[in-house]
């Protein structure tokens, strides 16, 4: 009977772990999703519409947080809690017409795992998750894999071959190190004989910054081929591939991802600041309104048939389950705020500048949670800080957003054109170790031409 009773809770411990990470990655958009189905589903679920305060129980002004439980405790740098309010966003019923506000755009992890499912070995499944949450704005994978399977522990031909897979379905390039690596595996998709395709390839493999010049003369007398020839390749490497795949998935592969309004749409966390007060982090709902198991159901339980007992306990039980995993969501992304708010402070009122380098490891170390959970908890979600941007979560979590905002710094009040070597060298004596390469690698991400263009472009016509 002991035993029995043991595998039992074993079950349920299994089964309550299990559903709260599958809560835990979704956005608010999606978790909607998932709550209007279980309410449809299950009899034993409700959903409570008043906007009461989760913590005093006072009913929420019109805007805004509960004013009693945001004011912040003495020597309190942030407020941190969980919102009934579900952000803007309004629960989609059959009923309404399609036009009333756009849909919501799809989740680039969810794609590419969808496709990768049938091959993705399980153990290889948190590799690819870690991957594509990650990614930057361009499709991008900013650590190098060594790095990441260090901080997974795994070795590094997994990650390897997990990144090779993530680049070679739609958006083709995705996890790359940047636009040239992007532009060659999207050529490993075509026909290898194809004539355009075999030059598009020897100019992408040794004449890139060339080919961004424009310097097609040159890449033909090192090629060996005509000029014509050079140009028609230049022509089929622009208007058929792509060098930043994450923004044709967004529907704009020529112009920064921000650029498309439905990239970011209504924010799962705001983040407000009274003058000169403390940060107070409102963490939204799903939908407005609390889920609670119907206590009417509970009580006609007690009194229901035979016929009907086992079926409306297992309602009961999977209710009861599914709130429980949803509050310790919310519980988990509250930790996760408090910490990221007090650990980022500067960052958020100040700038890219002012980022602090971080990893999901040592935050789940903080946390004392898997680094998994860290990585869930961050994944497809929005965040709209004090100025009004709206940025993704893992933004948080980019080690090349400071330098590279250091960078544009140092373009923009540079007297004359500086090199890449001298843009290294002026970040070094700023405290920031960094190669020559890197520099490129990062003035390409922001968009910033080389020295010779840069100073070709000052030049009086």
């Amino acid at each position: 009977m002991l035993q029995i009773q043991s595998q039992s809770l074993r079950h349920v411990a299994t089964a309550h772990l299990a559903q709260t990470m599958s809560l835990l990655a979704l956005s608010n958009q999606e978790l909607q999703d998932k709550v209007l189905e279980e309410l449809a589903e299950n009899p034993a679920l409700e959903l409570l519409d008043d906007l009461v305060c989760p913590k005093c129980r006072k009913r929420l002004p019109a805007q805004g947080p509960c004013p009693r439980c945001s004011t912040p405790q003495a020597n309190e740098d942030s407020v941190v809690f969980i919102s009934p309010r579900d952000g803007g966003g309004t629960p989609r019923y059959e009923d309404e017409k399609e036009d009333l506000e756009p849909a919501a755009p799809e989740n680039l992890a969810v794609y590419v795992l969808e496709q990768l499912a049938a091959e993705l070995d399980v153990e290889d499944r948190p590799i690819a998750a870690y991957i594509l949450s990650s990614l930057d704005d361009d499709g991008f994978l900013p650590d190098a894999p060594a790095l990441v399977a260090r901080e997974l522990r795994v070795s590094l031909e997994r990650v390897k071959g997990v990144v090779d897979m993530i680049a070679h379905v739609d958006p083709a390039g995705l996890g790359t190190s940047g636009p040239r690596a992007a532009l060659l595996v999207q050529l490993d998709l075509l026909r290898a004989d194809d004539p355009k395709v075999i030059l598009s390839r020897q100019i992408l493999q040794s004449e890139f910054e060339r080919l961004a010049r424009r310097e097609f003369d040159n890449i033909a007398n090192d090629l060996d081929v005509a000029v014509a020839k050079v140009r028609t390749a230049a022509t089929f490497i622009q208007e058929k591939l792509n060098p930043y795949p994450a923004r044709s998935f967004w529907g704009s592969g020529r112009t920064p991802a921000s650029a498309d309004p439905n990239v970011y749409h209504t924010p799962d966390i705001q983040i407000t600041r009274r003058s000169e007060g403390p940060l107070v982090v409102e963490i939204f709902s799903s939908m407005p309104g609390w889920l609670r198991v119907n206590p009417h159901f509970r009580s006609a339980l007690a009194q229901a048939d035979e016929n009907h007992s086992e079926e409306w306990k297992k309602h009961l039980e999977r209710a009861a389950l599914f709130v429980k995993c949803l509050q310790q969501r919310n519980n988990t992304m509250r930790r996760l705020m408090k910490d990221l708010v007090q650990t980022q402070r500067d960052f958020i009122l100040n700038g890219d500048r002012h980022l602090r380098p971080m990893t999901r490891a040592k935050l789940a170390d903080r946390l004392g949670v898997h680094e998994s959970t860290v990585s869930r908890a961050v994944s497809n979600k929005g965040m709209a800080l004090p100025d009004g941007r709206i940025i993704p979560l893992a933004k948080f979590f980019d080690r090349s957003l400071s330098v590279r905002d250091r960078i544009k710094e140092i373009v923009k009040s540079e007297m004359k054109p500086l090199t890449d070597d001298q843009i290294a060298a002026a970040l070094r004596r700023q405290g920031v170790k960094i190669a020559r390469r890197t520099v490129a690698k990062y003035r390409t991400i922001e968009g910033i031409l080389p020295a010779r263009l840069r100073k070709a472009q000052a030049a009086p016509a």
